[in-house]
């Protein structure tokens, strides 16, 4: 009796089964990894803003600390943005008609403030505070990486649970003298007290960071 398959066919059921296999492998990694990757997260991507603003020009360019325009960034959970008037302070007297400032000029005139489009964001149920960690010897660029050489401002990290708990289970490498919390450019040397030496300044052995309360309230 004749044979119905090819020895041929063999193979082909074999290679048809691991297509299968795979392709159902690869969308299980899709649908559990692509949600996860940085492209997703929006990290270093540009965002359009209503003016845009250069980090690198303002800080880097022309020296202005951190705290000109993010002025609550010491005492409250949020940093704070300028008023227009901030801005005002030194484009009342220079770039006074470039069209690019058009409505920073408008904002003042019809006080109106300017709508910011968010970039760094967390979830609802995360709490964090700016204050406490500047306090504690984090700096800036530990979690907005070096904004003083943006053009244009993105989000440097994932902000992931991963992210802020792989810092909180051993924080003293991310510590820094108070005097550089604002530096963007800021790196650890020789002279620089250990990061032990620092936990124990900022009194951070004790408590434990890696509670759930800490940031989950």
């Amino acid at each position: 009796m004749a044979a119905i398959f090819r020895p041929s066919a063999n193979l082909a059921a074999k290679l048809i089964l691991l297509g299968t296999a795979g392709a159902f492998l690869a969308l299980i990694a899709w649908w559990w990894g692509f949600p996860r990757t940085n492209y997703v997260r929006n990290v270093r991507w540009t965002v359009d803003q209503p003016v845009p603003f250069s980090h690198q020009h303002h800080v880097a360019g022309l020296g202005i600390d951190c705290r000109f325009c993010h002025t609550s960034v010491e005492v409250a959970s949020n940093a704070g943005l300028p008023p227009t008037y901030t801005c005002m302070t030194c484009h009342s007297q220079i770039w006074t008609n470039a069209a690019l400032l058009a409505p920073v000029r408008d904002s003042l005139a019809n006080d109106k403030p300017i709508v910011w489009h968010r970039i760094n964001n967390l979830p609802e149920y995360v709490y964090f505070n700016h204050s406490i960690h500047i306090a504690k010897g984090v700096g800036c660029s530990s979690c907005h990486g070096a904004v003083d050489r943006l053009p244009l401002m993105s989000k440097q990290a994932s902000f992931t649970m991963g992210f802020c708990t792989s810092c909180h289970s051993n924080p003293g490498p991310n510590l820094r003298p108070q005097s550089e919390i604002f530096n963007t450019e800021w790196h650890r040397t020789a002279d620089t007290p250990s990061p032990a030496a620092l936990m124990k300044l900022y009194h951070i052995p004790d408590r434990n960071l890696t509670d759930c309360s800490i940031c989950h309230r």
